[in-house]
């Protein structure tokens, strides 16, 4: 999706990017932002084409990147415990034969 800003006295084309399914379960950490935001679509149908919820906007953005960071790094904790796993089993197979 295409977006318009103004910057100076120019408008610049940049791509917005819509933001994923707003799920509570997929989003624990951010449930209360996901609530508000969907609270103001509720409260201002015709205005938050116009700018009335973007600040939640840029919340909930901030709080997925967060959110995304965090699963980041268990996922690579858990990966590394895997791999570990993997080598000693490797090394129990090979000792064996």
């Amino acid at each position: 999706m295409l977006g318009f800003s103004l910057s100076g006295d120019t408008y610049q084309i940049k791509k917005v990017k819509m933001h994923p399914p707003l799920t509570p379960h997929r989003h624990p950490m951010c449930l209360e932002i996901i609530e508000e935001f969907q609270k103001c679509h509720l409260e201002h149908p015709i205005g938050k084409f116009f700018g009335e919820c973007t600040e939640l906007k840029v919340k909930l953005d901030r709080c997925f990147r967060q959110e995304k960071a965090v699963k980041r790094k268990v996922n690579f904790e858990q990966s590394k415990k895997l791999q570990e796993r993997l080598k000693e089993i490797r090394k129990e197979e090979t000792a064996e034969t």
